[in-house]
């Protein structure tokens, strides 16, 4: 079989176009392609199957790869042809009607069915066009400049067949030898008329005159307009908020589908949830924190629901779980250590009581083969974390260092830890089957749930115990200082090793989404900013102040004396102390504060070695608490310059955060204040755009491809020039919350919004709209005036009229996604606002670790029967056109 490839592309001297065709399973074909008439390249290739995948590459003449499509071209060959003329586009993938061919889109059409088109032998062209189109009335057809197309009659438009989710073939005979020219159009169905014709100009075809060959018109993407592109509505809301009456004082997943239920009511076509892994580390209220899992697979056991296990609690237990869950029910937040000590405690009485058939069930004994690649090292890890009562494993008496084989002795019948471990093992399986039948519930309605990921593992996690290769054990994540904190903030997360991830094509990264596509449609990708970039600090930090970007172009020795700064390691460094620094940090603690420096007797000190990082003056407070200086010493300990890197046997350097800030800095000359400046400015704002550019795109694209999922990336922070640019270019829908803005306005206008953006008024890391309208009269009023255009002095409250404005702003716009918290949907109505508006709050990022315990006031099944309130929102969300 004969296949003639041609695709248009302009390239540059030196540069050429390579064709790369994937076989299944073998091993890439390349094949160089030559470059024709009028930017078109060409190439010839022999194959002998009859479906193709294969993506276009840009090289440079040494061979090295400038660039290449994302997303691979799929073509099938009839059976009735033996040469096919393939005339094709650069697949950028970027496009939004284009890029839309997603999980999303599939359970809005969740009745499709691919239909077939007859090729005969006297056909000369196959048009394919990649058009997912969501409304299920619209249908894709074709007319041309030539008779057999129609003459561009309206009349006499060809249809063509949805063959595959979003890809529309014909098949016909075009006998006349003239240019082609032909559009696309849509066509609605139930009226029998065309509807809209895609914009720009025309589309060519070259005529076909050989029998026996096939002319293959591969269009990639349909030119829709934007109102018909998919636009939607949704709730956020932290599955561990939901409020029914089924639940054991905490959202449960069986919830979910009380949750679809009301979105079903209101029209809202997404819901959007926080992250659901086990984050157990010590059966506290500190495992609140969501972002801080054991293992980025398994789920977290405070979503189980005890009635809808396989099994049934135990006779003897019933009268004590009602009691139980009638008072954790009754209580306004969440009881975290209450909660989680009685789910463990039915759990483990229904796992004994029925052990032995648990143990012989057929699909819990294949789901602990399907997952035993991350089960067994997780249950592993919670019977040893449980044993030694730490999830520090570097603290263990055993296991101290994962070795496959010494673990998956767990899972042996003989084993003293074999109960232990199917328990957990089985509670996952109970979790993973509770979730599917929701979602896959969920699904059913046409609605669609978005999940959140983490940009961090937790440093005592399944994953730091068996891969440690892959992360930066020596540092931690966090983020510098924005409108959250001041002192930057301090996951204490390990950093990733991602020249270790990139030596295995980032199969970790792969892996962990093709785990969560099990359950979502889209995914929220925290602090996105951390494929470009990460906030890091060393081990020996405390505060997020102390980090630096990392990859970063550092500043070197060379640099310093190239600007002639007189560069100084201990003036530079480290902590600048003298009498007024001590006065002014201490005032009348200054004795204390002499305890634990040195003097240097030059008028200026130095911290002791025992006291002398963040980490040491912490633990030393640890141990010694009530002390009135703590917090000032630990803050003195940043009052440096410059923070230092070791880098391939070099030491290099970087500028603290904010410098001109530091007291340091103040008592520097005024010349070496401006050289400084202007290091830092060229160093946080000029130098680093196209390191982490380059960065970015060598990972996002390889990760993203291994995904059906709808990409959201959450932007917010000090955000570089070069991310909008990486996300627009890999069609990663962005992030626009109000009160937020990146750019230097007071307030994000959701009518600037374009389409590849989720709009929405809070989240779930600030105040409500109703706790912030009274954190700052000034700018309050000035939002009332000037983004809210109402007149005179704005209310003490924030009241259900102008409720309902901030929500229709962000409704009617261009954004594809508008997502609201439950909490601003009900701030609309002043029967179901929740009279105590400071429980409402689900994080605040200032405050570490924070106890998350938001839950909702009002059951789901009180909020379903409010009739008028749900007709309300979904008249909005229709009357926006977010279907």
């Amino acid at each position: 079989m004969k296949l003639y490839f041609n695709v248009g592309y302009n390239t540059k001297i030196g540069e050429q176009l390579q064709l790369v065709i994937n076989d299944e399973g073998g091993v890439e074909q390349i094949h160089t392609m030559v470059y024709g008439e009028s930017g078109s390249w060409k190439c010839e290739v022999d194959y002998f199957s009859r479906s193709i995948a294969y993506q276009y590459r840009l090289v440079d003449d040494r061979g090295k790869v400038l660039r290449e499509e994302f997303v691979p071209h799929r073509l099938n060959f009839p059976h009735n042809y033996k040469e096919f003329v393939i005339s094709d586009e650069w697949n950028n993938k970027n496009f939004p009607e284009n890029y839309l061919n997603n999980k999303i889109l599939h359970n809005k059409l969740n009745t499709f069915r691919p239909e077939k088109i007859s090729v005969l032998k006297r056909h000369t062209h196959l048009f394919r066009i990649e058009a997912p189109v969501y409304h299920p009335d619209w249908k894709v057809v074709l007319f041309g400049s030539t008779a057999s197309l129609g003459n561009w009659d309206y009349g006499k438009v060809i249809h063509l067949a949805q063959t595959g989710f979003g890809v529309w073939e014909t098949s016909l005979e075009i006998p006349e030898n003239e240019s082609i020219q032909y559009k696309y159009a849509l066509y609605n169905s139930t009226e029998g008329k065309v509807m809209e014709v895609e914009s720009g100009e025309n589309r060519f075809a070259v005529p076909n005159q050989q029998k026996d060959v096939l002319h293959i018109v591969s269009d990639h993407y349909f030119k829709f307009k934007l109102y018909q592109m998919y636009h939607d509505a949704g709730v956020a809301v932290p599955i561990f908020s939901l409020r029914t009456e089924d639940g054991f004082g905490v959202g449960e997943f069986s919830d979910l589908r009380k949750l679809a239920d009301w979105s079903n009511e209101t029209g809202l076509g997404i819901i959007q949830i926080l992250p659901i892994n086990d984050t157990t580390a010590n059966y506290s209220w500190t495992d609140s924190y969501p972002y801080a899992a054991v293992s980025v697979y398994a789920l977290h056991p405070q979503y189980i629901s005890l009635e809808n296990l396989d099994f049934k609690l135990p006779e003897s237990l019933l009268e004590e779980y009602r009691t139980e869950k009638a008072e954790l029910n009754a209580l306004e937040l969440i009881d975290y250590e209450k909660m989680i000590s009685g789910k463990w405690k039915y759990l483990k009485a229904v796992f004994h009581q029925d052990k032995e058939k648990i143990y012989k069930d057929r699909n819990f004994k294949k789901f602990i083969k399907d997952n035993e690649s991350w089960l067994v090292p997780y249950a592993a890890f919670c019977v040893l974390r449980d044993k030694y009562r730490t999830p520090n494993f570097n603290e263990w008496k055993t296991h101290k260092k994962y070795i496959a084989g010494k673990v998956s002795v767990f899972f042996t019948a003989k084993s003293k830890d074999y109960d232990a471990s199917m328990l957990h093992a089985w509670v996952q399986y109970q979790l993973h089957k509770q979730l599917k039948e929701a979602i896959d519930y969920t699904h059913g309605l046409g609605i669609s749930v978005k999940g959140d990921l983490p940009i961090g593992i937790y440093r005592h996690s399944v994953e730091a115990w068996t891969e440690p290769e892959l992360f930066g054990m020596d540092f931690q994540a966090g983020a510098p200082p924005d409108q959250f904190t001041e002192l930057g903030q301090n996951w204490e997360f390990p950093t990733y090793n991602w020249e270790a991830m990139k030596a295995d094509d980032y199969q970790w990264w792969k892996n962990r989404f093709k785990a969560l596509e099990q359950y979502f449609d889209a995914m929220r990708i925290d602090h996105i900013l951390g494929f470009f970039r990460i906030w890091r600090m060393p081990v020996s930090a405390t505060q997020g102040i102390l980090g630096y970007f990392y990859p970063a172009v550092p500043v070197t020795l060379d640099e310093f004396n190239a600007r002639h700064i007189p560069f100084s390691f201990d003036r530079y460094c480290k902590p600048f102390i003298n009498d007024q620094i001590l006065w002014n940090y201490f005032g009348e603690n200054k004795e204390k504060a002499l305890e634990f420096v040195s003097n240097n007797h030059d008028g200026t000190y130095s911290f002791k070695e025992e006291f002398d990082t963040q980490r040491k003056l912490s633990d030393f407070f640890k141990r010694n608490p009530g002390n009135p200086i703590g917090e000032q010493l630990i803050s003195l300990c940043a009052n440096v310059l410059f923070l230092v890197e070791e880098r391939n046997g070099q030491v290099v350097y970087h500028p603290r955060f904010n410098v001109f800030h530091t007291d340091s800095y103040h008592h520097l000359s005024d010349w070496e204040k401006k050289a400084i400046y202007d290091l830092y400015n060229d160093y946080f704002f000029k130098r680093q755009d196209h390191l982490w550019k380059e960065k970015a795109m060598e990972k996002l694209p390889v990760i993203l491809n291994a995904t059906k999922m709808l990409i959201c990336g959450e932007d917010l922070g000090l955000v570089p020039d070069c991310v909008p640019e990486v996300m627009d270019e890999l069609a990663i829908v962005a992030l626009k919350v109000q009160r937020m803005p990146s750019d230097n306005i007071p307030f994000y206008n959701p009518k600037n919004a374009g389409y590849l953006n989720v709009v929405t008024a809070s989240s779930h890391d600030s105040s409500t709209l109703r706790q912030w309208w009274k954190e700052n009269p000034d700018l309050t009023q000035q939002y009332f005036n000037q983004q809210l255009g109402q007149y005179g002095k704005a209310p003490e409250e924030l009241d259900t009229h102008l409720a309902e404005i901030i929500m229709k702003q962000h409704l009617y716009n261009n954004a594809m996604l508008a997502v609201f918290p439950i909490q601003e949907f009900l701030a609309t109505d002043q029967q179901l606002m929740n009279p105590k508006t400071d429980n409402e709050r689900i994080n605040n990022p200032a405050v570490f670790p924070h106890y998350w315990r938001y839950r909702m006031h009002l059951n789901l099944e009180e909020l379903k029967e409010q009739s008028d309130f749900n007709a309300k929102i979904a008249y909005w969300v229709k009357d926006s056109g977010r279907l």
